[in-house]
């Protein structure tokens, strides 16, 4: 249980769930904010996804002894199309969702 500290007396008293206004405002802030970090989240993944199957394509080739330039190549290549199919996901994702409120927006009218 906590026990709350009495205010200071010359402290201006705010209590926001009165307010649906800022309420409001406050929760649009949070999330444009949440949106943003999952976005940044997205990206992340799909880089750190990328760059693993680069190195297990490395790995792979190296430890079967094929040639340098060879493996090389399939790496860059794989780590390449993993990259651009992840982007993709996320902006088809992006567009699905975008699309949907429209369409959801559409349909209240």
């Amino acid at each position: 249980m906590m026990r709350q500290r009495p205010s200071h007396p010359d402290q201006m008293s705010l209590d926001w769930s009165k307010d649906a206004e800022i309420e409001r405002i406050i929760e649009a802030r949070v999330a444009i904010r949440a949106e943003a970090a999952a976005l940044r989240w997205r990206f992340r993944l799909i880089l750190v996804e990328s760059v693993m199957m680069t190195v297990l394509v490395l790995a792979a080739g190296f430890t079967l002894g094929q040639p340098t330039a060879l493996v090389m190549r399939g790496a860059f290549l794989v780590g390449i199309a993993c990259f651009a199919s992840g982007m993709l996901l996320i902006v088809l994702s992006g567009a699905a969702c975008h699309l949907s409120a429209c369409l959801r927006r559409w349909r209240h009218r």
